[in-house]
């Protein structure tokens, strides 16, 4: 809703008819706007250096390799709308990955029983997460700091250091790693319903709702009987349930359990695509959205370096310049007062 105010010194003006804003990108988000142009820069640049990169195969190539970090950053964007961080999403992954094969393994190559051991570890660890910083009352980036470390040391003892397992031998997880259905890979079809869902709870339901407001005012949010401690502990426990699907799809695409190759750095990458989508990283703010566009132009970005033959140590800094980049346009949006600079 907008609120006009006139001044008595323009009556006429008052009183003539306001004309009627553009609709052109209404409801597509100026922020969006952005992504899509940069996208399309992109692709249009390093479509003319190379022949082969606006090929179909290589798309997919760039949408499959962009699935897990979508994931990661579909539930960063749900933690940071209602005021939290986690930093820990790529340790869980990579302990995730490294339960599903080993279980997967020790039953005699049962991959049902691998993946639901790979989810409840997934939910332990997303709960203790969230009990930590709600009962602990620790910082959500110092705790989930902390689990960035333990939960990869964690894997690295499960595994004792190496790929673990071998799964490529089960047709469910080639179906999983290298399926198709309708001409799309399935680890794309599990990131559009994942979006989907989460879009939904989102926009259409009192949880998102809720989720918004405690990310706005918490204060305000508990004085409305939001239990707000409840809220944040299934919000990472979902984010250990999406990262540990992630692991498996990890698994699923490497052929075996990895503690730390494929899900190193995944925190940066789903933080960053977060902060490029529009989320407000002091809360309240964000959409699915725009955190899938940020997630294209990082992966197209990062396979156009690639396949430039670039030094992949540059891919790493394109990422933490893109991040600060998010950072300060929010800060210059929401007018805020520069660090030691006067008003």
């Amino acid at each position: 809703m907008s609120i006009t105010s006139t001044s008595p010194d323009s009556t006429d003006a008052a009183h003539s008819p306001t004309p009627p804003r553009p609709k052109r990108f209404a409801g597509v988000g100026g922020q969006n706007v952005s992504l899509i142009g940069a996208l399309a820069v992109v692709l249009v640049l390093f479509g003319s250096l190379n022949d082969n990169y606006l090929s179909l195969s290589n798309m997919q190539v760039i949408a499959e390799a962009a699935t897990i970090t979508g994931l990661l950053a579909i539930v960063q964007t749900v933690v940071i709308i209602c005021g939290g961080l986690d930093i820990s999403v790529g340790s869980q992954v990579g302990v995730a990955s490294v339960v599903s094969a080993m279980v997967f393994t020790s039953t005699g190559s049962n991959a049902y029983l691998g993946m639901l051991a790979a989810i409840g570890v997934g939910v332990l660890v997303g709960v203790l997460n969230g009990l930590i910083i709600v009962y602990g009352r620790v910082n959500p980036t110092i705790a989930t700091l902390a689990g960035l470390a333990a939960y990869k040391g964690l894997a690295q003892l499960l595994s004792d250091g190496r790929a673990q397992g071998y799964v490529l031998n089960n047709d469910f997880f080639v179906f999983l790693g290298r399926g198709k259905i309708a001409g799309l890979p399935v680890m794309v079809w599990i990131l559009i319903v994942v979006a989907v869902a989460v879009h939904v709870m989102l926009k259409y339901t009192d949880i998102g709702r809720n989720l918004y407001a405690i990310g706005g005012n918490d204060t305000a949010a508990r004085l409305a009987g939001i239990n707000i401690n409840k809220y944040l502990v299934a919000v990472y426990a979902l984010i250990g349930i999406v990262a540990a699907v992630a692991g498996i799809l990890l698994t699923a695409r490497t052929g075996s359990g990895q503690p730390v190759s494929g899900s190193e750095g995944l925190e940066l990458k789903a933080i960053t695509a977060a902060a490029l989508g529009g989320c407000a990283l002091k809360g309240g703010k964000g959409g699915v959205g725009g955190t899938l566009l940020a997630v294209a132009l990082l992966g197209a970005l990062e396979n156009g370096l690639t396949v430039q033959g670039i030094n992949t140590f540059w891919q790493n800094v394109a990422q933490g310049a893109l991040l600060v980049v998010a950072v300060v346009i929010q800060q210059r949006r929401s007018g805020e007062r520069a660090v030691g600079l006067p008003h």
